[in-house]
């Protein structure tokens, strides 16, 4: 990470979401809040082509410009707070991803909440990847990564994964994860005006469609409740001005307490997630290049 000084492009963009944040404690508006994600879409890159696909039930879209490595694949989970967003939303992250990276990328259209709730997504990340390993992908040659509530589905599969002693990816990729339903962290406080995207005083209404009281601890919807040991490599992405930085830092604290390999890189005035204004700023090109880099490193290295 070689970004020190964000870009005057940067803080044009950051200063449009500053002005659309939401600082409100009523209900989700949940046609509202899903219009809103779609509305910000944009299409793939040049050079990457999309492909609708049914893998076992879950809808997905394979992603690749032509001449990429056809036995490597990255499933990627879109975030949303668990209640929006879509391949559509994410469609410029992933392409560039797919571009950037030279890989495969499987977007996942996952079930959402409120009309279905926890633990929908994860049954629908493992169904996904349990696909791609019957379609002749090895373990050792995929990776996951998301981002926001995709990034703690992609921990939350993990452990899944682990739990029900299948092969493990090469790696996981988590990009300003939400990994802690108890929303506990300090820099839910510390971090509440800085934030330029989430405020820390509506995501209560976005958890409480996704899961009920007595599911806030549970390990597959809060991974920083689990158990952590065996997990692969993690790269993990977070701005130093997010309320979900904490998430990161307790979650990596004890990943690595338990064995698990975590580059955790805190990008210094990043907002949440982005690496989805790619190709409007340069921090956000840098970030998907060094995730790209993290991911072939590993499939060279899927073992160590």
């Amino acid at each position: 990470m070689e970004v020190a000084v964000a870009s005057p492009e940067y803080h044009r963009i950051r200063d449009i979401i500053a002005s659309r944040r939401n600082t409100s404690g009523r209900p989700v508006n949940i046609e509202k809040f899903r219009a809103n994600m779609e509305s910000t879409a944009r299409g793939l890159p040049p050079g990457v082509d999309g492909t609708m696909v049914d893998a076992d039930g879950v809808t997905a879209e394979l992603q690749a410009v032509s001449d990429a490595a056809k036995e490597k694949l990255v499933i990627y989970f879109h975030g949303g707070g668990y209640i929006g967003g879509s391949i559509a939303s994410h469609r410029n992250l992933t392409g560039h991803l797919a571009l950037q990276s030279n890989l495969r990328v499987l977007s996942v259209e996952y079930r959402l909440a409120p009309e279905h709730p926890h633990p929908a997504p994860v049954e629908d990340a493992v169904t996904t990847y349990q696909w791609a390993l019957s379609q002749g992908y090895q373990a050792a040659d995929i990776v996951l990564a998301g981002d926001s509530a995709g990034g703690g589905l992609t921990a939350g599969c993990l452990v899944s994964l682990r739990e029900q002693q299948l092969p493990l990816p090469a790696a996981g990729v988590l990009i300003s994860p939400w990994l802690d339903m108890s929303l506990s962290g300090d820099s839910m406080v510390t971090n509440d005006d800085n934030d330029a995207s989430i405020s820390a005083i509506s995501m209560p209404r976005t958890r409480e469609l996704f899961v009920t009281e007595d599911q806030i601890s549970d390990p597959l919807a809060s991974p920083l409740e689990a158990q952590l040991a065996g997990l692969p490599p993690l790269l993990i992405h977070v701005g130093d001005e997010e309320v979900l930085l904490s998430d990161s830092q307790r979650f990596t604290e004890k990943a690595t307490a338990a064995g698990v390999s975590v580059d955790l890189q805190v990008w210094p005035e990043m907002f949440h997630v982005w690496h989805a204004c790619v190709g409007l700023f340069e921090e956000a090109t840098a970030a998907i290049d060094n995730i790209a880099e993290f991911i072939h490193q590993r499939f060279e290295a899927p073992n160590e």
